[in-house]
């Protein structure tokens, strides 16, 4: 018999749910502190919670039989992650259950700027008739502009084109098959902005995405364009938008969600032309309905057949398998993250091939953590091998695995080969001594390289100067070289270069180096 302890309240319906499973028995108690929940967690296999509920270190060790934790809802900050992977629990949410609840709040509020909606109301509680002044626009034939293309994105855009609505996307994670299978435009994130009528935010906050709406996005968009973010606080810079607003650069926006919340003092509720919600994103009946029963499903397929659904973390591995897999895990996961640097296009489908000594354990979690280098600080959510392969599938990448014991001139060696826009690109790696990582091939160039902190990776012509010039800009600006190996092809036309920095390179040093004429492509990676 599984139990499993409910400590937040859930809607009735994953209840309900729960209680018609076999071998499960469900115990609610809500309002513990670390304390009680300590002193009775060490009964149950299962814990479900939402906000309320902190699932401490200190619970977890208290935790001698739990299995699983299931947030119903997307956050985990309540949750100490790292502490359940120790521990051997699997921590799971519910990104999915309430993408469309926040997709239509996006949409409310593009109709609610679109016919001035509140303050036709306050002026109607005024006493006021001003139709003239209350002037609104259509949104049929407006070009609906979407800032992230993952669930919700996808959900806004079909909304938007039932709207009869011309519907554009930026995401440079996403094929280009996704983008034509909803029925959007692929674009670069200058043609979003400056195209857009709307532009709603529906990416994750990570160090690329922060600000990525600022000042010069805002003054490149058109007079009559509105913005909506019903994503993370911090994708707009509040600052840039305030200023936007109030001499009127874009015509309106809508914010759920915000830099601090509440936004207590925000200068932008001192203006008109913008409306606010109270991060609504979830908040329905229907959200809270299916966070609960999902959360509820995932815990029980769990307990029961061990397949762990919207994973944030991994199950608890054997010394000895992670032992013998491990050095070669780390291989691909360096492999994957360099792929993802190298490529010019969202990568569509990649091949991990092993050869000799690394044919002999399962390729399959080599797949996997190539793909968890490959995503590794794209999205919102942590990617690991239980979650990666979900999550590839929803960017449109697809994989292939073979192996081999033939040995290629090494004892053991790990190809990745990534598909893009009709290109490819290929990597190989393989262990010194069984356990340092060294990458040995760059498509047809035989370089040899510690793939360790910030590396440059250039294409040029073979010919003198070009290392010069390279080493020149780089001195000017106070980087340190500590590694360069440089290949060449089997013509002697074309070289390659992988530097080793001391720090990563600022965008201008950057520019300098591409402005050097032999050289075709510049790369930064930072493992």
């Amino acid at each position: 018999m599984n139990k499993i302890l409910i400590s937040d309240k859930l809607a009735e319906a994953g209840i309900n749910y729960l209680n018609e499973q076999d071998n499960i028995q469900v115990h609610i108690e809500t309002g513990l502190n670390e304390d009680q929940l300590c002193e009775i967690i060490g009964d149950y296999d299962a814990l479900l919670i939402r906000s309320g509920s902190k699932v401490t270190k200190k619970v977890l060790e208290s935790a001698k039989k739990l299995k699983v934790v299931g947030r119903a809802g997307i956050g985990v900050d309540n949750v100490d992650v790292p502490a359940a992977t120790e521990q051997g629990v699997i921590v799971m949410n519910t990104p999915d259950a309430n993408a469309t609840t926040t997709a239509e709040l996006a949409v409310a509020h593009m109709l609610s700027l679109s016919r001035h909606l509140p303050i036709a109301d306050r002026s109607i509680r005024a006493g006021k008739w001003e139709r003239s002044k209350l002037m609104g626009s259509e949104l049929a034939h407006k070009t609906l502009a979407i800032l992230g293309f993952g669930t919700i994105g996808r959900i806004v855009a079909k909304r938007g084109l039932g709207l009869n609505m011309r519907v554009i996307a930026y995401d440079p994670f996403v094929t280009t098959e996704i983008f034509e299978e909803v029925g959007a435009q692929p674009v670069e994130l200058e043609e979003l902005v400056e195209q857009a009528d709307y532009l709603t935010m529906h990416c994750p906050l990570i160090e690329k995405t922060r600000g990525i709406i600022g000042r010069e996005q805002l003054a490149s968009m058109k007079k009559t364009a509105m913005i909506i973010n019903c994503a993370r606080g911090g994708l707009i810079d509040e600052e840039a938008l305030y200023d936007a607003l109030k001499n009127q650069e874009i015509a309106g926006a809508a914010l759920d969600v915000y830099e601090n919340e509440p936004p207590e003092n925000s200068p932008l509720l001192e203006l008109e032309n913008i409306v606010f919600t109270p991060h609504l994103g979830a908040s329905t009946k229907e959200a809270q309905v299916a966070v609960s029963v999902e959360i509820a499903r995932q815990a029980v397929t769990f307990l029961k057949t061990g397949e762990a659904v919207n994973a944030l973390n991994l199950p608890r591995q054997s010394a000895e398998d992670l032992k013998k897999s491990q050095p070669f895990l780390k291989l691909a996961k360096i492999l994957g993250k360099m792929l993802a640097g190298l490529a010019t296009h969202p990568l569509e489908r990649i091949e991990i091939a092993a050869f000799g000594r690394a044919a002999e354990i399962d390729v399959h979690p080599l797949s996997v953590e190539t793909l968890v280098g490959v995503l590794d600080g794209q999205l919102s959510v942590s990617v690991n091998q239980v979650n990666a392969l979900n999550l590839a599938k929803r960017q449109g990448i697809s994989i292939t695995e073979s192996r081999t014991e033939e040995s290629q001139d090494y004892i053991s060696l790990l190809r990745v080969t990534g598909h893009f826009n009709g290109e490819s690109i290929s990597l190989a790696g393989t262990l010194l001594g069984g356990c340092h990582p060294r990458l040995v091939f760059i498509d047809d160039f035989e370089i040899e390289v510690v793939p360790e902190g910030a590396l440059l990776v250039t294409r040029h012509d073979d010919k003198p100067g070009v290392i010069a010039a390279l080493g020149t800009i780089l001195g000017d600006a106070g980087v340190n070289i500590s590694r360069m190996q440089v290949g060449t092809d089997e013509k002697g036309e074309q070289a390659m270069a992988v530097i080793s920095v001391s720090d990563p390179l600022e965008d201008e040093v950057l520019d300098k180096i591409c402005a050097v004429p032999a050289i075709h492509h510049v790369n930064q990676i930072v493992l």
